[in-house]
């Protein structure tokens, strides 16, 4: 049934959305003289990997320099990546992928293999559902990059504080793997886009 209301949103979200997709592409190409497009290989269910698409916020190749983004400001993201990365727009390309089923709507967000080796066997159970583009974790995390610049080595922190409980987060979600908390999370997401509640963290976190 989810496969379903994923299907269902994705194509007409990607319908109704074109016309504002087509300006956002262009307006990319014609500010940056790059791609609209930003692809990455990231792991999805059965630990498989997928390419996943978001819309260019940063510079070309800037990935090769970190793979995550530090502070407000990270100097490789471009004045239009800037406004995408505030609104989320720029993830609104991954309704391919949800169509395509590489995706769903709501699931762990798809992590690189570099991090996703570093997994205990406990965690791996993230990749036994389709990533997704929204979870309690994208949530309570969306000022994550805020987070990673209060500290000396943001990745270090990354790794042993944030990503481990993020995945405590996904896991809350597969051992509650129903259309209810589906439903559930997408409305939280559209909440959290028009306006951030500062209180999400210690009410999803307990």
């Amino acid at each position: 049934m989810i496969r379903f209301f994923d299907i269902l949103f994705s194509f007409l979200g990607l319908i109704i959305l074109s016309p504002f997709l087509f300006i956002i592409s262009l307006f990319i190409v014609l500010t940056t003289g790059n791609s609209f497009f930003f692809t990455q290989k990231r792991v999805g269910k059965h630990n498989k990997e997928f390419t996943l698409l978001k819309f260019r916020t940063m510079r070309k190749d800037s990935d090769k320099t970190g793979l995550l983004t530090v502070g407000t400001r990270d100097a490789r993201i471009t004045k239009v990546g800037y406004f995408l990365r505030k609104y989320k727009l720029d993830e609104l390309p991954q309704l391919v992928n949800v169509l395509v089923g590489s995706m769903s709507l709501v699931g762990p967000r798809p992590e690189v293999r570099k991090y996703v080796d570093l997994y205990f066997d406990e965690q791996k159970r993230v990749l036994e559902v389709r990533p997704g583009i929204t979870d309690y974790a994208s949530i309570i995390y969306r000022d994550e990059n805020k987070i990673l610049a209060q500290f000396d080595e943001p990745e270090k922190h990354y790794i042993e504080v944030i990503m481990p409980q993020k995945l405590q987060l996904n896991l809350r979600y597969i051992d509650n793997y129903t259309i209810k908390e589906y439903f559930r999370i997408l409305l939280l997401t559209l909440r959290a886009i028009t306006t951030f509640d500062k209180t999400s963290h210690k009410r999803f976190k307990g």
